[in-house]
């Protein structure tokens, strides 16, 4: 069975601290705990404003991870590993 590839969309704020902390934080994960099967897009509200209210989105940093479902949305800058891995269904280590 092929492992899934995980598509994430993050919400940010330009260089706001916490944006730039959840980006470096999510680089991390995708690099120890998926390798190459995962796709990013990064959303950056200050650019694109009406995209915040298009997807519901009302606070940031949120992650949604599209697949593989059910999708999850998770705020905040991604700063603890074992609940996010939790989340996200991955083993840690």
């Amino acid at each position: 069975m092929t492992p899934p590839i995980f598509r994430f969309r993050l919400y940010i704020t330009g260089d706001a601290p916490n944006s730039v902390q959840a980006k470096a934080n999510l680089a991390e994960l995708c690099r120890c705990h998926l390798g190459d099967r995962h796709h990013v897009e990064i959303v950056d509200l200050l650019r694109d404003p009406r995209r915040a209210l298009a997807d519901g989105v009302f606070m940031t940093p949120t992650l949604v991870m599209l697949a593989p479902g059910p999708e999850l949305r998770i705020v905040g800058s991604l700063s603890d590993a074992a609940p996010l891995l939790a989340s996200l269904r991955l083993k840690a280590g």
